[in-house]
């Protein structure tokens, strides 16, 4: 309400302001629309909150004119009461004290509901104008404002562009279908007022190629296809791979897998009912064909064994999902999130292994003997994974010697998928690599052998069979693993201390055995003669007489 009186004496006020999609975008997320609970979304906020009440409870109504169809004319009732509000919202912001902005906003805003309107009416030249004003201003305001900004004006422009492109078609646009196709295969599925027409449309156009659609080959075996739901499933079964393969997230991918087997299990269905009497007749019939199963009963393994190698994929995604959140683990402790175990994994991959051995069962492959050698290295690869995975679980709970011994089973595992694959290498290389396990399984062991000595409190271990010492101190078990608290307490027992006796050789002793042979020379005439001797001279010399 700020003002300032100009120097003629006029009173001027600034612009106001206001960002309407924004103020949309945050209601719709805050109030219900974050779930399609459009009935909550129900509320008051003068003439925006009125027009944005009127849309949510168009859109409640149709949800529920999917199964009750007289809704539909209050759906267009509330559709045109949105628009009315939304005209007198774009009336107001003509004022001059509104700024350029939110006039284009209100635009816009009058264009959307415009094109809504016009397109449940299947007026779809006005719908498709309408939708291409909303999608230019909303351009132009992207340009114009800061990134943040522009992702609101953005995702709007993506929400639109799909209904343009199907009014396009609906004009005579031929090209528009391919475009249309691109968008789900991007997003996984449409979503909101475009979603059901879009799938009829898909559907209708898969129908019409149907109709040139005869035959399917499998494995050297080309079978007859004489029902339009099966073919139409074939016709998208490649879509809906690609749609697969170029999701951006794990969402939308499972979102799509789920889908794929969906339309999988009402083909097999579609082909059961036809199977049925075919069983009937070839149990009267007198011709045995040598054990060959029927047409239509190998369209039926067909179809199953897709539907097991998409339910086959989709757990291997999901594996692969579960694999980097337990890379993770602290980041979706400190989310609030419940953590991922390895027995989550281990669940996955029992599935998988369950889905493989109804692959070898399928009818009309029994005698295929390298359809069934190729699922049974596909076994070992997923074995050598979910064998992987339980000794991660025990090394959870510190019990490493079972975790070392179900290691040695996945190197067993991989080194006979890699002994075998030979011809079947390109039939692998969708699977996980074995190599990687290897040098990832390799790692773990000598992880597991240090986590194991340094684990010198657990009691548990301590008392284990692989931790029994045969009283040999380290220096004489160097080849031989054994799990010794020991080791790093101050005690530790490295050598024998103090040394055994040892016996050495005893000290020489030198003989003088030549002296017994040695004859000296005469010494007699060296030696001082004495010429008087005896008592006599004895006397005389205690006397002190001198001769």
């Amino acid at each position: 309400k700020s003002s300032e009186i100009s120097s003629g004496g006029r009173i001027s006020f600034s612009p106001i302001s206001s960002p309407i999609l924004q103020i949309v975008k945050e209601s719709q997320q805050q109030h219900g629309l974050r779930h399609g609970d459009f009935q909550r979304y129900r509320y008051l906020l003068l003439i925006l909150m009125d027009a944005e009440r009127a849309w949510s409870y168009a859109m409640q109504l149709k949800q529920e004119a999917n199964t009750e169809p007289r809704k539909r004319f209050h759906l267009l009732s509330r559709l045109r009461k949105a628009v009315k509000h939304a005209e007198e919202l774009e009336r107001l912001c003509e004022s001059n004290r509104v700024d350029a902005k939110t006039k284009l906003e209100a635009q816009a805003y009058m264009a959307y509901l415009t094109g809504m309107l016009r397109f449940e009416h299947q007026e779809w030249k006005a719908a498709m104008e309408a939708f291409n004003k909303c999608k230019t201003i909303y351009e132009k305001l992207a340009n114009a404002f800061t990134e943040e900004q522009a992702v609101l004006y953005n995702q709007r422009v993506e929400e639109i562009s799909p209904n343009i492109r199907y009014c396009a078609y609906n004009i005579g646009d031929q090209s528009a279908m391919n475009e249309l196709m691109q968008m789900r295969l991007r997003s996984g599925g449409t979503e909101g007022l475009l979603a059901e027409k879009l799938e009829a449309l898909i559907t209708q156009t898969r129908a019409k190629q149907a109709a040139t659609m005869s035959e399917v080959e499998w494995r050297g075996r080309t079978v007859p296809v004489k029902i339009d739901k099966v073919r139409i499933f074939l016709l998208g079964l490649a879509d809906n791979e690609a749609a697969i393969v170029q999701a951006e997230n794990e969402e939308t991918k499972e979102r799509l897998f789920e889908s794929l087997l969906s339309e999988c299990r009402d083909a097999i269905q579609a082909v059961r009912e036809d199977l049925k009497p075919d069983q009937k007749q070839r149990e009267h019939s007198l011709e045995s064909d040598s054990g060959k199963v029927s047409n239509i009963q190998y369209l039926h393994s067909y179809l199953t064994y897709i539907k097991l190698s998409t339910a086959i994929k989709r757990n291997e995604s999901m594996a692969k999902s579960l694999q980097k959140a337990l890379l993770q683990q602290q980041r979706s402790e400190e989310d609030g999130k419940r953590a991922a175990r390895p027995q989550d994994l281990i669940r996955l991959y029992d599935i998988i292994l369950q889905n493989l051995v109804e692959l070898t069962q399928l009818p009309g492959l029994e005698e295929d003997k390298n359809f069934q050698k190729e699922i049974g290295l596909k076994t070992l690869v997923y074995k050598a994974y979910r064998c992987f995975f339980i000794a991660q679980s025990y090394v959870l709970v510190k019990k490493w010697s079972e975790a070392l011994v179900l290691y040695e089973r996945v190197l067993k595992y991989a080194g006979e998928v890699q002994s075998e694959a030979g011809a079947f290498t390109n039939s692998l290389k969708e699977l996980p690599d074995v190599q990687d396990l290897i040098t990832q399984v390799n790692a773990e062991k000598y992880s597991l052998q240090a986590a194991a000595i340094l684990d010198a409190n657990d009691n548990h271990e301590t008392e284990s069979p692989s931790q029994v010492k045969d009283g040999k101190p380290l220096s004489e078990r160097f080849e031989t693993f054994c799990l010794d608290p020991s080791l790093v307490s101050k005690q530790v027992s490295l050598v024998h201390f103090p040394p055994g006796f040892q016996p050495i050789p005893c000290k020489p002793l030198f003989f003088d055995l030549a002296l017994n042979h040695v004859a000296f020379p005469p010494l007699e005439d060296k030696v001082e003669q004495k010429a008087k001797s005896g008592l006599t001279g004895y006397i005389k010399g205690i006397f002190g007489f001198k001769s």
